[in-house]
């Protein structure tokens, strides 16, 4: 690794961006040296995209100073960072799958002979390239052929070809298997021994820890801590993600259920390749199983899973006791269960209809489109949780997008408590909600408990999934690393399973 007495390859200092209403980034330093690996770490909406977007051009920044290697620069467009040497590979591979691996590599800087695009110079460039990296491929192949994982190793090879001084990789592992994740890190090891500087955004921190020299991390548009690997220990990261200093939230006060009834779901060995490792759980009625963990660490993959909008490639469910079908959403529906998404903007609510329409549109799922529900009876049941959960509205027939997200929110549980659901999975419930849609969602919770349904509540804040759960389940790296119970469930201990330290964990799952 480059000594920070060396001149640093990229200086940012005191970067802003804002957008209407929005101070994406205030006041950030960032600081890339030749030859090392410096991951830009954060939760959402900590500003980490906003930066990615100013460094390759995209966005222009609204105040600070940009250095390459001590030279003042002033990106217009992609094409300025491009021609500085800055290259980005995403998650999602923005390469063109039709054209051949050759044809990517060399897009838009094909080699000519006279005035012809030389496939056969192309070609015999293109595996030299990749053999540089100890990738074997021919080349002449379409790039949609190949695994995401090939695709993404020479997107890679394209990216540092073509810039071959900064090189930001965003999430590039996230849809990749331990080995190939491997794969790529022996190729990064190689370009950063070239002395190419590399920027890592990634959410999984053994990948931090294994692979990067430096960590930065952004909260709410801020620098909150950058430090040599070395010197950060895990839970100390973890700290600076969540923005929770112990002291702070160690002393709420929580109560939990009253206790778990009889078995209503197991899942055995269920899990996904490339999705999450698989993972063994029980599910009680009254119960709130909380589950914890940073952003990525798989917690709404959690979810998706369980309520069959992806489906599991292995391992068993039980419901009652008898193995049950779960490929799809519907067969989660018939099973009794449902889902209130994070997104409530695109994957909750349907903002046209109104509010009554809304409120039935999983009871009438389930019933069959053959069978409409009277409009009496729509009319009963949305007034119903408009009174029960106090959504405030003027009118049920009121278009759903005109309410605050607070009461956007309660709509949607109204849409599955319409249903009576034995397993509710509610994923960030009181994200971006007042303070007293808050309280009251909180109420709710317990309140669904004492009745005997089961929920399963994701949530970022450990202050929150503290007050309200039975057993905490906690996950990191696509992984469920721990299970919580009772009287181990605290701030401390959740953060600590997060981060993989000594805490008092009651369940350990394998990995894929």
């Amino acid at each position: 690794m480059n000594s920070a007495r060396q001149p640093a390859l990229l200086d940012l200092r005191g970067i802003a961006k804002s957008f209407p209403g929005v101070h994406a980034l205030s006041d950030v330093d960032f600081t890339l040296h030749k030859g090392e690996v410096h991951a830009l770490l954060g939760e959402n909406g900590a500003g980490k995209s906003t930066l990615i977007k100013v460094l390759t051009g995209i966005h222009r920044r609204d105040a600070g100073t940009m250095h390459l290697e001590g030279q003042p620069i002033d990106l217009h467009d992609p094409a300025d960072a491009q021609r500085l040497g800055i290259g980005t590979v995403y998650q999602e591979v923005n390469l063109l799958p039709n054209l051949t691996v050759a044809e990517n590599i060399y897009l838009g800087r094909q080699p000519t002979r006279l005035g012809f695009v030389d496939r056969r110079r192309m070609a015999r460039d293109a595996r030299a390239l990749l053999a540089g990296y100890g990738l074997d491929i021919d080349v002449n192949a379409a790039l949609g052929d190949f695994s995401v994982a090939v695709q993404q190793l020479v997107a890679i090879a394209r990216a540092a070809d073509l810039s071959a001084r900064i090189l930001i990789l965003d999430e590039p592992t996230a849809s990749l298997d331990a080995q190939e994740v491997a794969t790529m890190f022996a190729m990064v090891r190689q370009l950063k021994a070239q002395g190419l500087g590399i920027v890592f955004v990634t959410h999984f921190l053994d990948q931090v820890y294994e692979i990067a020299n430096r960590i930065t991390v952004l909260r709410n548009g801020r620098l909150v801590g950058s430090h040599a690997t070395a010197d950060l220990p895990r839970l100390d990261l973890v700290r600076l993600m969540l923005g929770k200093e112990l002291a702070e939230i160690e002393s709420a006060d929580h109560a939990h259920g009253p206790g778990r009834g009889g078995l209503c779901a197991s899942f055995r060995d269920f899990g996904k390749r490339r999705y999450l490792a698989p993972f063994d759980l029980d599910i009680h009625e009254g119960e709130v199983i909380g589950i914890a963990g940073l952003l990525g660490s798989g917690r709404t993959e959690t979810a998706k899973l369980i309520f069959g909008i992806e489906r599991a490639d292995r391992g068993e469910v039980l419901v009652d006791g008898a193995s049950a079908r779960l490929a799809a959403p519907r067969d989660a529906i018939a099973l009794g269960f449902g889902f209130c998404p994070e997104d409530r903007k695109t994957e909750g609510i349907v903002g046209e209809l109104s509010v009554r329409e809304n409120i039935i549109l999983a009871l009438q799922a389930r019933r069959g489109w053959i069978k409409p529900i009277p409009a009496a009876e729509q009319k009963r049941i949305a007034e119903e949780f408009v009174r029960r959960l106090d959504i405030r509205t003027t009118d049920i027939e009121k278009p759903i997008e005109l309410l605050s997200g607070g009461n956007q929110q309660k709509a949607l549980l109204a849409r599955w408590l319409a249903t009576n659901p034995r397993i509710l999975i509610l994923d960030e419930p009181t994200r971006g909600i007042d303070v007293g849609a808050h309280a009251e969602i909180i109420r709710l919770i317990r309140e669904l408990c004492g009745r005997g349904m089961s929920l399963l509540v994701i949530s970022s804040e450990l202050d929150e999934i503290t007050v309200y759960s039975d057993r905490v389940v906690v996950l990191a790296d696509r992984r469920h690393v721990g299970e919580l119970r009772a009287a181990e469930i605290s701030p401390r201990s959740i953060m600590a399973a997060i981060a993989g330290t000594d805490a008092p964990v009651a369940q350990q799952e394998r990995p894929a």
